[in-house]
């Protein structure tokens, strides 16, 4: 048996990058996933594939917009109903937009902010109070290893996942004798769509800081999610992991 066997877990982001690798793996280990994307339907067909070459039909797609209350409320409604009760949550959506604070407009810190901390938090109280009940559950939220040292142009993002930390360890003492695991996971630079659409400047100044010399893989990130995820991180309480390639050293 899988380490997630009988598990039903909802993926945010679950389209391309590291969701889509914490979902393919989360259904090698037996759960049924719920992939949650911004994205039409056709968009869920690579992850979805590598899912079905497993040989698992325990899938479904939604799409949804983690940053709008009524749809996150809608979509918790319809995986309910048409899935059951949610055991993991991985609150994985997340964007990234360059840019100075200086010439950084409004619309664009809502944004990040909006998907990132707001799309986190709209989630994990969508399935919160169940999992209570239940006196059961996992959440991992993705962070960034920009939210431990900062980042050139990206004070949003940093910012947004800053605020996914403090949400993280906040939480988990609220919830922590009541069975249910919070942590997060502070990945480096992982080469997945968010990294591909920064400028090259931006990632040869990265990559220039990093002591293992080399981006990260989206399969050297899932192992942690699992971990996370499954009763091997049971006593990991508010923890922030971080699969970084150095650049961050705790």
């Amino acid at each position: 048996m899988g380490k997630l066997e009988g598990k039903v877990a909802v993926v945010t982001g679950a389209a391309s990058g590291i969701g889509a690798g914490i979902s393919v793996a989360f259904a090698k280990e037996g759960a049924t996933v719920v992939l949650l994307d911004l994205v039409e339907e056709s968009g869920f067909s690579s992850t979805v594939s590598q899912i079905v070459a497993l040989g698992s039909d325990h899938y479904f797609t939604y799409r949804c917009d983690v940053a709008d209350e009524q749809q996150v409320n809608e979509m918790a409604i319809w995986v309910s109903a048409n899935v059951g009760d949610v055991d993991i949550v991985v609150n994985n959506a997340g964007i990234f937009i360059e840019s100075s604070v200086v010439d950084m407009t409004t619309d664009i810190w809502d944004k990040v902010l909006g998907v990132n901390l707001r799309g986190t938090f709209l989630v994990t109280r969508a399935f919160l109070r169940s999992m209570i009940e239940r006196k059961s559950g996992k959440i991992v939220n993705i962070a960034s290893q920009l939210a431990q040292i900062g980042g050139t142009e990206a004070s949003a993002y940093a910012a947004s996942k800053g605020g996914v930390i403090a949400f993280t360890k906040s939480l988990a003492r609220e919830v922590a004798t009541l069975g249910i695991s919070v942590n997060a996971i502070a990945p480096g630079p992982i080469k997945t769509p968010l990294l591909d659409g920064e400028t090259p400047e931006w990632r040869e100044r990265k990559l220039a800081e990093l002591p293992i010399g080399r981006f990260g893989e989206v399969s050297e990130v899932v192992p942690t999610a699992i971990l996370l995820a499954s009763e091997d991180g049971s006593y990991y309480v508010g923890a922030v992991l971080g699969p970084n390639g150095g650049d961050v050293m705790n």
